[in-house]
C-alpha cells in the first residue's frame, strides 16, 4: 500500500505542476496579443511561453507515466488496488477530460509557436474566454475523481 500512496502523491504533484503550466500558458497568450509593437516585451514573453511549454511537457509526461502505474500497477506490485473493476466508468469520463486539456496546451503550444513565426493571434478578449475552459475540465476531473457517480 506504500508504494501506491507515493505513486499517488507525485502523480498529483506532476498534476498540479502541469495544470499550473495549462492556467498560465494563455495568459501569456494574452499578453503577446496586447503587447503591440514592443520587440523586447515579445521576445521575453515568447522566451517565457517557450520555456513553460516545456515545462508542462515534462510534467504532463511524468503524471501520465504515474497515472499508468495507478491504472495498472496491480498487475505487477503486490497489494496494490485495482482501478480495473465495474464501476469505473468515471476513470473513462475523466481520461476523456484530460485528453481535451492536453489538446488544449497543445493548441496553445501552436499558438506560441505562430506567433513566434510572425503569425496573429486571437483577441486578447477571445483569448480570456479560452482561458476558462481548462477550469472547468478541472472542476469536472476533481469531481469524477472524488463522487465517482458511475
Amino acid at each position: 500500500m506504500t508504494a501506491y500512496l507515493w505513486t499517488k502523491t507525485f502523480h498529483l504533484v506532476f498534476v498540479i505542476a502541469w495544470m499550473a503550466a495549462v492556467f498560465y500558458l494563455p495568459r501569456i497568450l494574452v499578453n503577446l496579443a496586447e503587447a503591440g509593437d514592443q520587440p523586447a516585451v515579445r521576445e521575453r514573453l515568447l522566451l517565457m511561453g517557450k520555456r513553460l511549454y516545456g515545462f508542462g511537457h515534462v510534467m504532463m509526461g511524468l503524471a501520465v507515466v504515474l497515472g499508468l502505474v495507478l491504472w495498472l500497477g496491480y498487475r505487477v506490485i503486490p497489494e496494490f488496488p485495482t482501478m480495473v473493476a465495474a464501476g469505473t466508468g468515471w476513470l473513462h469520463a475523466k481520461l476523456l477530460l484530460v485528453a481535451l486539456t492536453l489538446a488544449f496546451y497543445i493548441v496553445c503550444g501552436r499558438w506560441l509557436k505562430g506567433v513566434a513565426a510572425g503569425r496573429a493571434l486571437p483577441s486578447p478578449r477571445g483569448l480570456r474566454w479560452f482561458n476558462e475552459l481548462p477550469l472547468l475540465a478541472l472542476v469536472l476531473i476533481i469531481w469524477l475523481v472524488l463522487a465517482k457517480p458511475f
